[in-house]
């Protein structure tokens, strides 16, 4: 069966000396251009699918989204790779969008958040929320059982918010920024809230990453990839549990450890 996320492509399949000719499928990519207030803001590299969910919360992700009353409306022309999206706030201004800084934390000297919009909009995450360890790896394992894309191409990432016990919703995409942006769309759009949640991911935490999850408030990150440096700095600061290497029955646990409970 085809995904749709996916589309079949003929190929050689060599062992040693035995070649085959078969077909295979592989991980569809597509671009999407996003529209704000009738503007031309970005255009992401994709997946096609859940591409309401993706905008939504790129624009989350990036501080232009904050509460339900800011979207005003959101229109997806899926086959023309168009995305429309109304707010009540102006679009931003190109000479900020994306540009980088470096500012000194907490008298260190370090470099911190290095976007300016990284910056706008995040506070520490101070949730009580804790989870058995047994628990948390076998959320590790469920997620992974639920990567069909992954399953049929190896070319996606994936990632799913879990409540304390169960997941609510998983999403698939070739870009691991785009999967978890996914979810940051879906919550908003549902007015989930996230200070008791976890995000449960099939890739490395970069430090986008780890803002990404501190945008939305979420405590726990495990992580079947393994973080860097400047986000476990970045996830020291703002209170974020994280995990990583989560594989079988073991992970690694680099970053306010008690909420993970041996």
């Amino acid at each position: 069966m085809t995904l749709s996320g996916t589309t079949t492509v003929p190929v050689k399949k060599i062992a040693g000396r035995n070649v085959q000719s078969t077909t295979d499928q592989v991980v569809r990519e597509v671009p999407v251009t996003l529209f704000l207030n009738d503007e031309e803001l970005v255009t992401l590299v994709c997946s096609p699918d859940h591409l309401e969910e993706l905008a939504v919360g790129f624009l989350c992700s990036e501080g232009i989204l904050r509460k339900p009353g800011d979207l005003k409306g959101i229109t997806v022309h899926r086959d023309d790779g168009l995305i429309w999206v109304e707010t009540t706030g102006p679009a931003p201004a190109r000479e900020g969008f994306l540009k980088r800084y470096l500012t000194t934390c907490c008298g260190r000297s370090r470099s911190s958040f290095y976007f300016i919009n990284d910056a706008r909009g995040i506070k520490p995450v101070t949730s009580p929320l804790q989870i058995p360890l047994e628990r948390a790896l076998a959320f590790a394992r469920e997620m992974e059982g639920k990567a069909a894309l992954f399953r049929a191409t190896g070319g996606s990432h994936g990632a799913a918010l879990y409540s304390r016990e169960k997941a609510l919703f998983f999403y698939e995409d070739i870009g691991r920024h785009n999967a978890v942006d996914k979810i940051f769309g879906r919550a908003f759009l549902d007015g989930i809230a996230l200070g008791d949640k976890l995000l449960v991911f099939s890739g490395r935490v970069s430090s986008e990453i780890l803002i990404k999850v501190a945008r939305m408030g979420i405590p726990v990150i495990i992580a079947r990839g393994a973080p860097t440096d400047l986000a476990l700095a970045m996830a020291r600061e703002t209170g974020i549990t994280v995990a990583g290497f989560a594989r079988g029955d073991r992970m690694n646990v680099y970053t306010h450890s008690e909420r993970i409970i041996v």
